[in-house]
């Protein structure tokens, strides 16, 4: 595996500002979070190189770690896990993808991650510490108010999310070993428990991240404490679930305790992916387009502890985040195979986790 080293995004600021090469118009841009630097790290990426271009590190005075992006793409929102609990909002420029601060509201709790509802007028958020899932309402200038809906769970809350149909919200208890699915008025921004409203997992599993496939008709589990990856058959209509696959996330010949972390499907469809920590690896399989079933393609190295990754709306690219090793990894991917291939890096802030990838006008 080769390795290209870009320029260190600290490199390019002289006299207190950026070089004007970095505000290069783009159509893509990176959004970083970086949780012990406090800052956020925004990147342009040029899919004809694969390479990144720092454009501004935006300090945020806290541990920021989860990061989402309103479905219009004109906001960015990140949390930070140090008290005083709050989440920025953001304004994205269209030009150049730089962010200008819009405002901050309290959260609940620390919270381990946020995502916006299909509206663009709620924030949910998960908080592993505090065992609870909140909605927060969301302005029309897209700035994120105060909390509407505070809901008590399972213990560690991780991760929270709408379905396409924006009917349904599923969140994961790790402690739990659980996921709660939810009933969504998007009218009032409330939450109700579905029927049945529990899902159980696999005792000692670690419920964490989770995914649907594009035609809603599977969901994918990543277990944290077991690195297994459950298939879920997703019933659209009723909001139900029934397990179909189990399967594990770990290297072959993995003696260590297992830590994963982050999940994403290729934009096709044809290709899962799943970070583990421990071994530092990226795992993928080949989804079966009938059964959405998964069958294991081997795992490929990457960034120290890959907290976060994102996978480019054309799936030629997945980049991760090293937690430990304080940069990013484009990966190059096989169009063909979907296997990941050539590397360039590029040094971030300190313990980079969260990665978004957005496409602008």
């Amino acid at each position: 595996m080769t390795l290209q080293f870009a320029i260190p995004l600290r490199a390019v600021v002289v006299a207190g500002s950026l070089l004007a090469a970095t505000t290069a118009m783009a159509g893509t841009f990176v959004y970083v979070s970086n949780a012990d630097s406090q800052e956020l790290s925004v990147l342009a990426f040029d899919r004809s190189s694969g390479r990144l271009s720092p454009v501004e590190t935006v300090a945020v005075g806290g541990t920021v770690m989860p990061l989402a992006v309103s479905p219009d793409k004109r906001f960015l929102y990140a949390a930070l896990r140090s008290q005083p609990f709050r989440v920025l909002s953001f304004a994205v420029d269209p030009a150049s993808g730089r962010l200008k601060k819009l405002g901050e509201a309290p959260l609940a709790d620390s919270m381990a991650n946020i995502d916006v509802d299909a509206s663009g007028k709620w924030l949910f958020a998960a908080s592993y510490p505090g065992h609870k899932i909140t909605v927060n309402s969301i302005d029309g200038n897209g700035v994120v108010g105060a909390i509407q809906q505070l809901i008590p769970t399972a213990p560690n809350a991780h991760a929270i999310h709408a379905d396409a149909s924006n009917r349904f919200v599923l969140a994961t208890s790790l402690g739990g070993d659980n996921l709660s699915v939810w009933r969504f008025d998007a009218a009032k921004g409330q939450l109700s428990p579905n029927d049945p409203p529990i899902v159980q997992t696999a005792p000692k599993s670690g419920a964490r991240h989770f995914v649907w496939d594009k035609a809603q008709k599977h969901l994918y589990l990543l277990n944290e404490v077991d690195a297994s990856l459950d298939v879920f058959a997703w019933d659209a209509g009723r909001g139900t679930l029934r397990e179909q696959q189990r399967t594990t996330t770990l290297p072959e010949g993995f003696t260590g305790k297992p830590w994963a972390a982050d999940l994403h499907l290729s934009p096709d469809g044809k290709q899962l992916y799943a970070s583990e920590r421990t071994s530092s690896t990226i795992a993928r399989f080949k989804v079966d387009a009938e059964t959405g079933k998964l069958e294991p393609a081997g795992s490929t190295p990457t960034e120290k502890t890959p907290r976060g990754f994102a996978i480019d709306s054309s799936g030629r690219f997945l980049i991760a985040a090293g937690q430990e090793s304080h940069s990013l990894s484009v990966h190059a991917i096989d169009p063909r195979t979907g296997a990941l291939g050539e590397v360039t890096r590029l040094p971030v802030g300190k313990n980079p986790n969260w990665v978004e990838i957005v496409d602008l006008p």
